[in-house]
C-alpha cells in the first residue's frame, strides 16, 4: 500500500517514466511492474506506479539522492522515490526471489536476481508483467497477456505455493476476479478452497482492508458470493457468515450491497448481519479491528434500518421518532441502504423514498435548533441535574412534533409540566 496518493495522473505517469529513463541511464535494467501494467493494458488509469529494477537499494539512492528516496522498505529491496507533489511517489524495487514465508505474509528474506526470476514470485499472472513505459514492450514471463486477454485470475506456478507463502493473496484472488468480471482458474480456486483456513492467521487489519476494498467497488456482488463459495466467508466473518446464516440471506445481502450507490464496509457488514443476533455484529467489528468510527456506523446502520421498516409507515408517525435517524451526519449512508434493501424487494419503496426525501431537506428544517437551554431552564425554577436534561428532552419532542414553537411555550411546558 502506497503511503501518498497522488493527485494528478498524467503527473504521476510522467513521474514513473521518468524514474524509469533515469534508472536506465544510469545503466540499470528498469520495467514498471505489476498492477500498474495490468491497468495499463486493460486501458484503466494506474491507482499507482510500481518500478522493477537491476539496481541494488544503494544504487537507486544513488541515482535519486539520499533526500528524495525514503528506505523503509529496504530490507526487502524496495526504495520509494519521492516526486513532485502532484506526481506523488514510486516504489522501486530491485528484482528479487524471496525467501520461506514464516508468517505467512512476509518472506523471511530476499536474494537479488533477474527480472524473470522476479516475475515468478509475484501472485498472479496478470500481476507479474513488465512493461518498459519508453518503447511500450511488454515482457511476460508468465503468460500474463493471454490471461489477461482472456479475463482469467491464475496463480504464477503452483497455486497452494503462492497461497502458502502469503495466505492474503487468496483475498486478492477473489477482490481481482470480482472488480475485473474475470473467471478464477480453477486449480487456483481449488487450491483456495483447500487452503481457505489459513486466511485466519492474517492481520485483522489486511482482512478489513481486503473487505473494505471489495464491498466499495464494482463487482462487489460477485465479490461477496465468490467469498461465500470458497470457503473465505466462513474464516473472515464467522459470526455473520454460514453457517451462522442461511446461504439465501448471505447471497440476498450481496444482492442488496451491490444496489447500494455508495456503499461502505459499516454498511455492508451492517447488511450481512441483518439475519443474525444482536451480537453477531460487534463481535465481527471487534474481530476485524474497525476504528470505534466505523464500528458505531455499522451498528447505527443496523438499528436505523429496524426503526425505518418497522411498525407504522413513516407518515403516520411523530416527526421526533425518526428525527434522530434523518438529521445524523451518517443519515444519507441510511438512505442509500433503505433504496438498496427496497430495490432488491426485501423493504417497502415508500418507507425508503419516505426518509430520502426528508433527509435532503435543509438542515435548518431537519434539525433546528433547541428553543431553549438549560440556563433558561434553570432561571424557570427547574432544580439542576437530571431534572434539566430530562426536561429539555420533554420540550425537543414536543418542538419536533410541532406542538410548540417559541421560547415562551417551551417555559410555559415546563411550568405546566408537559
Amino acid at each position: 500500500m502506497h503511503p501518498a496518493v497522488f493527485r494528478d495522473p498524467a503527473a504521476a505517469r510522467d513521474f514513473a517514466a521518468s524514474v524509469v529513463r533515469r534508472l536506465r541511464g544510469a545503466g540499470h535494467e528498469t520495467y514498471w511492474a505489476g498492477g500498474c501494467v495490468r491497468d495499463e493494458l486493460l486501458g484503466r488509469t494506474p491507482a499507482d506506479y510500481d518500478v522493477a529494477t537491476a539496481a541494488t537499494p544503494d544504487e537507486v539512492r544513488g541515482v535519486f539522492g539520499r533526500g528524495r528516496t525514503l528506505a523503509i522498505g529496504a530490507s526487502f529491496g524496495v526504495i520509494t522515490v519521492l516526486g513532485p507533489k502532484p506526481a506523488g511517489q514510486v516504489e522501486v524495487a530491485t528484482f528479487r526471489t524471496d525467501a520461506a514465508y514464516t508468517d505467512g505474509r512476509h518472506p523471511a528474506g530476499v536474494t537479488f536476481c533477474s527480472a524473470s526470476e522476479d516475475a515468478q514470485r509475484r501472485d498472479f499472472t496478470i500481476n507479474g508483467l513488465f512493461l518498459d513505459p519508453l518503447t511500450g514492450d511488454v515482457h511476460d514471463f508468465v503468460e500474463g497477456r493471454c490471461d489477461l486477454a482472456d479475463g482469467i485470475v491464475r496463480a504464477i506456478g503452483v497455486p497452494a505455493m503462492r497461497f502458502g507463502e502469503d495466505h492474503l493473496r487468496m483475498l486478492r484472488a477473489v477482490r481481482f476476479t470480482a472488480f475485473f468480471g474475470f473467471i478464477l482458474e480453477s486449480e487456483t480456486r481449488a487450491a483456495i478452497e483447500s487452503m481457505a483456513p489459513l486466511v485466519a492467521a492474517v492481520s485483522a487489519e489486511r482482512i478489513a482492508a481486503e473487505l473494505r476494498a471489495m464491498v466499495s467497488r464494482q463487482g462487489r456482488r460477485q465479490a461477496v458470493e465468490l467469498l461465500l463459495e470458497t470457503g473465505l466467508a466462513a474464516v473472515a466473518l464467522p459470526d455473520v457468515a454460514p453457517p451462522a446464516v442461511d446461504e439465501s440471506a448471505w447471497r440476498r445481502a450481496a444482492a442488496i450491497i451491490a444496489a447500494c450507490d455508495e456503499p461502505s464496509l459499516p454498511m455492508a457488514l451492517a447488511t450481512l448481519a441483518e439475519p443474525t443476533d444482536p451480537a453477531a455484529l460487534p463481535r465481527t467489528t471487534a474481530r476485524l479491528r474497525l476504528s470505534n468510527r466505523e464500528a458505531r456506523e455499522a451498528e447505527w446502520l443496523r438499528a436505523g434500518v429496524a426503526a425505518v421498516e418497522g411498525g407504522a409507515l413513516p407518515a403516520a408517525r411523530p416527526w421526533s421518532a425518526l428525527q434522530r435517524w434523518v438529521a445524523d451526519d451518517r443519515g444519507p449512508a441510511l438512505a442509500d441502504l433503505l433504496r438498496a434493501r427496497a430495490a432488491c424487494g426485501v423493504a417497502d419503496a415508500a418507507r425508503a423514498a419516505w426518509f430520502t426525501e426528508r433527509a435532503s431537506r435543509p438542515r435548518s428544517e431537519i434539525d433546528p435548533s433547541p428553543l431553549v437551554t438549560g440556563n433558561d431552564l434553570l432561571a424557570a425554577g427547574v432544580p439542576p441535574g437530571q431534572a434539566v436534561g430530562d426536561a429539555l428532552a420533554r420540550l425537543r419532542i414536543l418542538q419536533l412534533d410541532g406542538l410548540i414553537t417559541t421560547r415562551e411555550q417551551a417555559i410555559d411546558a415546563v411550568r405546566d409540566g408537559r
